[in-house]
């Protein structure tokens, strides 16, 4: 299984009716919402009335993410997760009755509660959507099945949006009644495939549910804070909605006024959206590929990169109004400016799919999964302020003023290409203030680029062996000057490494040491006090439960063999046995570095080799691990990784 792609998990009964769930209802949703602004024009409903509903339908799905996400949280962690799923879908069927006979009665109240009760059972949905992936898939298949959910979801939001657009046009006088059946008939659909997920535990079972929602919010949010990587990601999904909500609540008019599309004619603009919809899909099926089935958060800097230039170039691609008006998609497709303007949309679209996979499956794979529904109804409340927030930053920004009490308060008036340039300048400085409060994220991008570029890598049962929480030590065979950047390339926590401290002072590289929190120690004879320094470091990191990374040899390999392990990682478990912590051990081997021009292989002192052939093949490979750390010996251990090199065939 662990060649296989992403679409593999489509052939799966753990996965394909929970995608299919969760796709159908991102679709109906939709369906409804668009069906509803269809049908106000159905009822020639005049144009100030018809703006008041079409912004009053918003507020009233996204209100009950504020008012029940906290409850929703911890339902779901109480709850089986596939009990929940058919409970939540049992719901969907109740209220989207309610809503047809709104349609039956052209009823815009009737409508507008089924909306709210729509967007309280998505509020309840929302926690087990994400928390059921890591309890159904292998820590490699995180990082694919959040990119098919992903893909899944902006398709289904999409299709939706152009069904609901279109029914009452096809039906003719029947809208209404077709808008009825459509919303019923995918309600019931997805309970019925919502029967067919597998049975998946809950988190915490015995957890006391608190119902008073305004404590409990900020008890979530507290926890969705503990730790700083897990924080920052959600902080980083909340952007990718901020960013996806302004750009996309332009996409209306700048289709009519910048790109030329037709009054009062939706074609341009869902063009527009498909563009960055399948930019989304595209990007968030790649991640699968491009992070080497793991959990590569070397890939959002990556994003965040994209995101801010290709929105400068679709600033520069049309900053006024078009040479023409009145244009069909072919029409504007006739110069190379449209197809500019093309290539912007969906690569914004893919980098926010580099973007926020990852984190997601970062928050997923850090997160003990006792908490997770809790975390990601923390993420839930956040991302409604941030997408609210979106949406009164996007109107203002427009605006060149108001009056009030008399004063007159004065707004940019900026015109909705400025408003893209506006947002390309902040997508980069909230990245890069992001990055700098947590250097994870560029160092992880620093060593999937150099690696991937130098090497092939292929780490196995790296994310099996290796802890998805918690203390462990890494011990691995010594070849190159570059294994610590290969280890940190596969293993998909950030790994302390213990380094020799004349390499840890080397100028201009110390910063990224320091940076990386790599630990410098010394011989006992060259400097007892710093070696001891060293010790107490691994004890302080591996109390905080942080991963650990060794190289027991105590230096690069001369012959291409694995040296004697060194007694230091015998008294690194001594001391954490004496604390009270028992340590699980990971016995990891290179294999591919010796040919390496980092290694010593074939080379004099101070003269570099140039590497025999480009992007070697090289494995990290994993062996079970240790969970008492304690009960072995170096000697031991050396043997277990000598055999995972290939020592013993």
């Amino acid at each position: 299984m662990s060649g296989q792609s992403q679409f593999a998990l489509l052939r799966q009964r753990r996965f394909l009716p929970y995608f299919t769930v969760q796709a159908l209802g991102a679709f109906n949703d939709n369906v409804y919402r668009q069906s509803i602004i269809a049908l106000l024009f159905f009822l020639g409903v005049s144009g100030s009335e018809r703006t008041l509903y079409t912004n009053l339908a918003p507020a009233l799905f996204i209100l009950p993410y504020f008012l029940f996400s906290a409850i929703a949280g911890q339902i779901a962690e109480k709850v089986e997760k596939q009990k929940l799923i058919v409970i939540t879908t049992t719901m969907e069927i109740v209220i989207m009755s309610v809503a047809a006979a709104g349609f039956l009665l052209e009823s815009m109240p009737v409508l507008l509660v089924a909306l709210f009760l729509t967007g309280t059972q998505s509020t309840l949905f929302g926690p087990v959507k994400y928390s059921i992936l890591p309890s159904v898939l292998r820590p490699e298949e995180l990082t694919g099945g959040n990119g098919l959910v992903e893909m899944g979801t902006s398709i289904s939001i999409l299709v939706g949006m152009i069904y609901g657009g279109l029914v009452f046009k096809l039906a003719g006088s029947y809208g209404p009644e077709a808008a009825a059946v459509s919303v019923v008939v995918l309600a019931v659909a997805g309970n019925l495939v919502a029967r067919l997920i597998p049975k998946v535990d809950a988190g915490a079972p015995e957890l006391k549910v608190n119902w008073n929602p305004i404590p409990e919010s900020r008890a979530i949010m507290r926890l969705a804070k503990r730790q700083l990587a897990v924080r920052n990601a959600i902080l980083g999904v909340s952007w990718f909605w901020f960013v996806g909500t302004v750009l996309t609540a332009q996409l209306p008019t700048y289709a009519e006024l910048h790109l030329g599309g037709v009054a009062n004619d939706t074609a341009l603009y869902i063009f527009a959206l498909a563009l960055f919809s399948i930019g989304v899909g595209v990007g968030s099926l790649l991640c699968e590929k491009l992070s080497g089935r793991s959990v590569e958060i070397g890939l959002v800097p990556v994003g965040a990169i994209g995101i801010t230039a290709f929105l400068l170039d679709l600033y520069f691609a049309r900053p006024g109004a078009p040479p023409a008006t009145g244009l069909t998609i072919a029409q504007f497709l006739g110069d190379w400016a449209g197809w500019r303007i093309v290539i912007d949309l969906t690569g914004i679209g893919m980098c926010t799919g580099f973007f926020v996979v990852p984190l997601f499956a970062l928050i997923q794979s850090r997160t003990p999964k006792s908490e997770l529904s809790r975390v990601i109804a923390g993420l839930n409340i956040q991302n409604s302020l941030f997408i609210v927030s979106a949406a009164v930053l996007g109107v203002l920004l427009q605006m060149d003023g108001f009056t009030v009490a008399g004063v007159r308060v004065p707004l940019p008036g900026l015109s909705i290409p400025q408003v893209f340039l506006a947002l390309a300048i902040a997508n980069g400085l909230v990245a890069l203030w992001i990055f700098t409060i947590v250097p994870e994220f560029l160092m992880r991008f620093a060593s999937m680029l150099l690696v991937r570029v130098l090497y092939r890598l292929r780490p196995r049962d790296v994310e099996s062996a290796v802890p998805a929480d918690g203390a462990a030590l890494i011990v691995c065979n010594h070849v190159s000057y570059m294994d610590a950047l290969i280890l940190s390339a596969a293993i998909p926590r950030p790994v302390r490494f213990v380094m020799y401290y004349r390499i840890f002072n080397v100028p201009g590289l110390s910063w990224i040491f320091r940076h990386a929190k790599a630990i410098p120690i010394a011989g006992a004879k060259e400097d007892p006090d710093l070696m001891q320094r060293a010790f107490d470091a691994i004890d302080a990191a591996l109390a905080e439960g942080e991963l650990v990374g060794i190289f027991p040899e105590g230096k690069l390999t001369r012959d291409g063999e694995i040296s004697a392990f060194k007694s230091g990682v015998e008294r690194i478990l001594e001391r954490a046995a004496e604390r009270g912590q028992r340590v699980p051990v990971v016995p990891m081997a290179l294999r591919g570095m010796w040919s390496s021009m980092w290694s010593h292989r074939d080379s004099r002192l101070g003269r570099m080799r140039v590497p025999r052939r480009a992007r070697a093949r090289i494995d990290v490979v994993a062996g079970p691990r240790i969970e008492d750390g304690a009960s072995i010996d170096a000697g031991a251990l050396e043997a277990q990784v000598r055999v995972l090199r290939g020592d013993a065939a």
